[in-house]
């Protein structure tokens, strides 16, 4: 072994290697430690970011931007620190594939319609009054709710109520990039206008998952609001038996006429963790951005600890061992790129084996505040 690396050092091969590169050639010999990972090895990091810290800046933006001056959407997103925003690959990515983001509609203001080929979903924090207008179908939206828009559909939100609205937005926004496969087009109009009842999708779906017997054939979108009252029932009714040891009580938001994740590219949860429960520790090749929607507690990424508190947000990166604490009754937001990878037949878990599957505590992050 120690020939081999003398020989990759010596001039014929470091002259030969130049000479190659003059014709944008490139030595393989080189870039397989750079490529071929013995496990992934991503450049985001994990890290976290105060609730506090965003409704501060998303009302200091209210000041100085909106619809009509500065933009379409008055949205601040997750920046990944290890994920460098001046390059085009690094740039509005809160993990590798996924971009998170906290927006703010003042009463009486609308933001255009347009349609993208990114797919983009929305879970609701704070306040009522205001819809997303998507199709067609005009979507009141209530503090909990979950909404999706899956890519090349129109889409636009206006606000009637009198209190500023705040939401989360999760897009595929850097997996498309990375793929080449990025279109926009702005509707002909302002914002589109209603061609259907308001709430249409969730009055057909009344009852929650049961679904009309018309919905049996696949449809892109055939429920485009889920309502906070029948995902908390759901997830209560699951809290009377035993917890996941690494999820807690989960459930998972489907499109009910094929039985799949409710957006193509990204899966999307609500997870309980009950006063006191503590997970064991794992790790997946997925990455995900988890909403600290209700309570308090800590999680542990690769042995450091971050404390999060309700309204705070942070992403664990694919291949990072995590355990969450709960300190009292808490409810995550939960986002995962696991429908990418399993797309690419490359997700992959783990447990952690040692001290009982709980990791030591080895550092602590301090989240910055202004």
């Amino acid at each position: 072994m120690a020939e081999v690396t003398e020989f990759m050092k010596s001039k014929i091969v470091q002259d030969f290697t130049t000479d190659i590169r003059q014709y944008n050639l490139g030595p393989l010999w080189e870039a397989i430690p750079a490529l071929m990972h013995k496990s992934p090895e991503p450049h985001a990091q994990a890290y976290l970011w105060k609730g506090s810290l965003l409704e501060k800046k998303l009302l200091e933006a209210a000041q100085i931007f909106t619809p009509e001056r500065g933009g379409e959407r008055r949205a601040i997103y997750l920046q990944n620190p290890g994920l460098d925003y001046r390059q085009p690959w690094g740039w509005a990515s809160t993990t590798q594939t996924l971009y998170a983001a906290v927006q703010l509609l003042q009463p009486g203001e609308v933001a255009p319609s347009h349609r993208h080929s990114q797919n983009a979903l929305r879970f609701i924090t704070k306040g009522e009054g205001a819809y997303s207008i998507v199709q067609g179908e005009r979507i009141f939206m209530e503090e909990g709710d979950f909404l999706i828009t899956p890519k090349n559909l129109w889409h636009g939100h206006g606000h009637e109520g009198t209190k500023p609205m705040i939401w989360t937005d999760i897009l595929d926004i850097p997996t498309i990039y990375a793929l080449g496969g990025t279109f926009f087009e702005n509707y002909p109009e302002r914002i589109e206008q209603p061609k259907v009842p308001d709430n249409f999708g969730s009055q057909r779906y009344a009852a929650g998952m049961l679904r009309p017997v018309s919905d049996r054939n696949p449809s892109v979108a055939p429920l485009g609001s889920y309502k906070w009252e029948h995902t908390y029932k759901a997830i209560e009714s699951l809290s009377q038996f035993e917890p996941d040891p690494f999820e807690g009580y989960a459930v998972e938001f489907i499109n009910p006429s094929t039985g799949k994740t409710a957006n193509p590219t990204i899966a999307a949860w609500i997870q309980k963790f009950p006063k006191g429960f503590r997970t064991k520790a794992q790790r997946h090749t997925s990455a995900s951005i988890h909403q600290v929607y209700k309570g308090s507690g800590y999680s542990i990424i690769n042995g450091v600890r971050f404390d999060w508190e309700e309204g705070d947000f942070f992403c664990v990166p694919n291949w990072a061992w995590v355990e969450h604490v709960a300190e009292e009754d808490t409810y995550f937001f939960t986002t995962n790129d696991l429908p990418i990878m399993e797309k690419f037949d490359i997700e992959k878990q783990e447990a952690y084996e040692r001290n009982n599957g709980q990791q030591e505590v080895t550092s602590e992050f301090k989240p910055l505040l202004p």
